[in-house]
């Protein structure tokens, strides 16, 4: 673990910019903190730099199509960066039936938006910005009582509240983190040398090969000539 005052200063001195005796102003705390917030919400959007695919669960609402999500919402976590599948519901026999996500442009052709009230079937993830920073999630059709959405999301790396905010990171990505915010920190103010470029590369390709889903290639019977076998689990 390591906090951001550490990581920054770590990443100056890998840059020349500062000494191993050296210490940070209060005006370089919070530009580079700043600076490092920035670059750890650009990650986010990088599906190889996302640690964790994470799986939740939650209760819907009889009868209701539409839902914050984020901090302080319907649905109170994390926002998501994205929503990926498998999703799924799950009734009060915990029995499950699929999910499929929609594009905004499939979502916005469904006529009557709020019917059903039955097993969702569909669901679109709105990821704008309300005032409250939360995103909306919509289902379709209408649920009914005792559902439970399950959802599985990209998750946003973690930001520094403050320069003394201590990270919890996978192995791997605290060197990955300083040795690529020692780049963007001294853009336009300094040359990086080779070698610290070649930290910067391998390290984040090393975050990037680890976080790689694992490949299923699977070829069509007309090609083979060959029924594939099915499971009941699965499907053919």
């Amino acid at each position: 673990m390591a906090s951001a005052s550490s990581m920054i200063f770590r990443s100056l001195v890998m840059g020349g910019e500062k000494s191993l005796d050296g210490s940070l102003t209060s005006a370089e705390q919070t530009h580079y903190l700043a600076a490092l917030n920035s670059m750890l919400d650009s990650w986010s959007l990088e599906r190889l730099l996302v640690p964790q695919l994470l799986q939740e669960s939650f209760s819907l609402t009889n009868n209701t199509v539409s839902y914050t999500i984020g901090s302080g919402g319907d649905f109170n976590t994390t926002r998501p960066t994205k929503i990926v599948d498998p999703c799924f519901i799950r009734d009060s026999s915990n029995l499950d039936s699929s999910v499929e996500i929609l594009s905004a442009e499939s979502y916005g052709k469904i006529v009557q938006k709020s019917s059903g009230k039955t097993y969702p079937q569909y669901l679109y993830y709105d990821q704008g910005f309300s005032s409250t920073s939360t995103a909306t999630l919509k289902v379709y059709p209408a649920p009914s009582s005792g559902l439970t959405l399950f959802i599985n999301s990209w998750k946003q790396l973690q930001n520094f509240a403050n320069i003394s905010t201590v990270a919890l990171l996978a192995p791997g990505y605290q060197l990955a983190i300083e040795s690529n915010f020692t780049i963007h920190a001294m853009a336009g103010f300094r040359p990086i040398s080779a070698e610290v470029k070649e930290i910067a590369r391998t390290s984040k390709a090393a975050v990037k090969g680890i976080n790689l889903p694992s490949s299923f290639m699977r070829l069509d019977a007309g090609i083979v000539g060959v029924k594939p076998k099915g499971s009941i689990l699965t499907g053919p």
